[in-house]
């Protein structure tokens, strides 16, 4: 747009060519644009940045301020490739060109991993990454089922590490494809398969190490889940100790490669073999340490007199009992001796104070006829009937006129 309002002797000011600009700038609105993140800081709270034009020498500067910062999923930084919807503004005062990021996401394999993180989240949230969901691995597994590619490497470090390691062991392998559009559906054959054989015992799902692209059929939510249903105790060699697709965490084990998973599935037999003499041997030392300690205490108490001569266990106890029964019938009889005395003159003391005693030194007891006792001579008249009470009887008889 040409204009012809300004000239040497009749220049513009410095601010209406910025509020020119800035004009223009706004007319244009909001642009979804794409490029690789150059920079990438934050400070209170507000984001500022650099967006690079991978295919041509060009960058932006952009700004997500903290009111927009929710829209912007968690997980972008320096480096990420991303599509960005941005306002451009135009700093008057400053003359700096910014664009305010309304929205931002992952593009390519950047959107790809952002829904892999999501996925995640969402599984862990579901308790399927849980330590306690996680099953014990057989100790000596008799059959042990393998999902791995028909003919691989990994099958073979599989077979040929179990094998070495415990020969009697017993294989079921079931071929499946390890990547590509049949690799989901394949593996969950193989595992249903697998699942319904009573005598496998764990599971190892094996395939080297591969690109992200090619793994990525290992994260997919249809065999993650399958997964997690199995009642086998599943083992995951997928890839290489960098590479981990949600099929390790929800697999009851992860191995770093198929070698280590036959490795950490198989016990190895010559240690195995080494151990159990290590145990017999402690054992027998064991053994030996207690059956010497008693008999040692058996000699002992052999050696004692006692034992030598049992019938000292008796006498001792015999004599301190005959000992006992003597003095118990030497109190005894004192006891009956002091208590015959003490009844006699209790016996004698009663006799004297009775009057059957006074009767018997010849005294008397005189009764009228109603049968009171006469202690006074007022208490008769003359011709009254009396009886007297002697030591042997009474006599009948009568108060004289005189």
């Amino acid at each position: 747009m040409a204009t012809n309002d300004s000239s040497p002797e009749a220049p513009w000011p410095v601010a209406k060519l910025s509020e020119l600009l800035g004009g223009y700038i706004e007319r244009l609105g909001s642009v979804w644009v794409e490029g690789e993140i150059t920079q990438w800081g934050e400070s209170g709270g507000n984001v500022y940045g650099k967006l690079r034009d991978s295919d041509a020498d060009a960058s932006v500067a952009f700004t997500v301020w903290r009111r927009t910062r929710s829209e912007i999923p968690e997980g972008i930084s320096q480096g990420d490739r991303v599509v960005a919807q941005v306002r451009p503004s135009w700093w008057v005062k400053g003359g700096t060109l910014s664009m305010n990021v309304l929205a931002m996401k992952h593009t390519g394999l950047g959107e790809l991993l952002e829904k892999l993180a999501q996925l995640k989240e969402t599984l862990q949230k579901e308790g399927l990454f849980a330590p306690e969901r996680k099953k014990r691995l057989p100790l000596l597994p008799h059959t042990i089922g393998v999902v791995t590619g028909k003919d691989s490497d990994a099958e073979k470090d599989v077979i040929t590490n179990a094998t070495l390691r415990w020969p009697e062991v017993s294989l079921r392998v079931e071929h499946a494809a390890v990547q590509g559009e049949r690799c989901v559906t394949e593996v969950i054959a193989a595992l249903t398969t697998l699942e319904a054989d009573p005598n496998v015992e764990v599971i190892i799902v094996a395939r080297g190490g591969g690109d992200f692209q090619n793994l990525l059929p290992f994260s997919d939510e249809r065999l993650v889940r399958f997964a997690a249903s199995l009642t086998t105790p599943l083992v995951s060699a997928i890839g290489h100790e960098a590479d981990r697709p949600l099929l390790d965490e929800v697999a009851d084990l992860r191995a770093s490669t198929p070698t280590d998973a036959a490795k950490r599935v198989v016990p190895d037999v010559g240690e195995e073999r080494s151990r159990l003499r290590d145990v017999r041997e402690r054992l027998r030392t064991k053994l030996g340490s207690v059956i010497e300690y008693e008999t040692e205490r058996l000699a002992a108490f052999r050696s004692r007199p006692s034992l030598a001569d049992p019938e000292t266990l008796i006498d001792g106890p015999m004599e301190d009992v005959l000992l006992l029964l003597a003095r118990g019938s030497d109190l005894a009889g004192r006891a009956i001796e002091r208590r015959e005395s003490e009844l006699t003159q209790l016996h004698s003391s009663l006799r004297g104070l009775s009057p059957q005693g006074t009767l018997d030194r010849g005294y008397a007891i005189a009764r009228n006829a109603r049968g009171h006792v006469i202690s006074r001579v007022d208490e008769v008249n003359a011709g009254d009937e009396l009886s007297l009470i002697v030591s042997d009887g009474t006599i009948a008889t009568h108060v004289d006129d005189n």
